[in-house]
């Protein structure tokens, strides 16, 4: 089985892209995130034609996710165990599906913005739920994977410089303690080669020169349990699909399982 993970940063212009990509790569599974529109925009039909269904989950047009696949979509879950509002407002941040016998969720974790702004305690709180939901989700026992933008770096080495974020979000000892949570859970981070340069870099603002000098970060995660993380046979992060004209500023990253 060959799973994947994009933040997609708006699948509107994204979508010739995501099509061509699907036909290339064939994933069985792809996990989208920040869609940026609502669950009846969403180009069903279009993917539908490569042979894919899709439960997507979108509210407005900043936020959303959708699970893509072909290899069955059932139990579909929208939203997070207790998840918390912004503003009184919800986001559609996460979505679950059984895809082939595993349990997949797709999630976009809140940017957190910095460090005094509400965002970053909503930021926690979110994190907070989504171990919840963990902790739920491994009750069902069907081998289980969380991916997607989780918006943290795990480690100093995942910044391209981490003097420059040593007063930001994604990399503060309480955002790296939600994810060292999730391993407490006996989830695993599986780590992809990169096909370029040293480290796999998943992100690279759209500031000139930050994308081919490779100053980026490793925020988009594929975190598994002892049964996927056991059958992953290969896992990279898909560097062509961030080069040409009008890419997303992230790149897919694919993990193939012997499942």
């Amino acid at each position: 089985m060959r799973i994947a993970t994009w933040n997609v940063n708006s699948i509107g212009p994204r979508l010739p892209r995501v099509l061509d990509w699907l036909g290339s790569v064939q994933p069985d599974v792809l996990c989208l995130q920040e869609l940026k529109c609502g669950t009846d925009a969403f180009p069903f039909d279009a993917v539908k034609e490569l042979g894919y269904e899709t439960a997507a989950y979108g509210i407005g047009r900043w936020n959303g996710v959708a699970i893509v696949s072909r290899v069955g979509l059932e139990d579909v879950t929208r939203g997070l165990t207790g998840e918390p509002t912004f503003e009184d407002k919800a986001d559609a941040r996460a979505i679950g599906a059984t895809c082939g016998g595993l349990r997949l969720w797709s999630v976009y974790v809140p940017n957190g913005r910095d460090l005094e702004n509400p965002h970053y305690g909503y930021k926690l709180a979110w994190l907070s739920a989504l171990e919840a939901t963990v902790r739920e989700e491994q009750a069902r026992g069907l081998p289980f994977t969380v991916l997607g933008d989780f918006n943290i770096a795990p480690t100093d080495a995942d910044v391209w410089d981490i003097g420059l974020f040593a007063e930001s979000t994604h990399v503060t000892e309480p955002e790296r303690k939600a994810l060292a949570a999730l391993r407490d859970l006996g989830l695993s981070d599986v780590f992809p080669r990169p096909l370029k340069y040293d480290h796999p870099f998943t992100y690279w603002d759209y500031r000139a020169g930050n994308f081919p000098n490779n100053k980026g970060m490793r925020i988009d995660l594929v975190y598994a349990d002892a049964t996927v993380a056991g059958a992953v046979t290969d896992s990279y992060v898909d560097r062509e699909a961030r080069k040409g004209k009008g890419p997303s500023d992230h790149a897919p990253i694919v993990v193939d399982l012997d499942l």
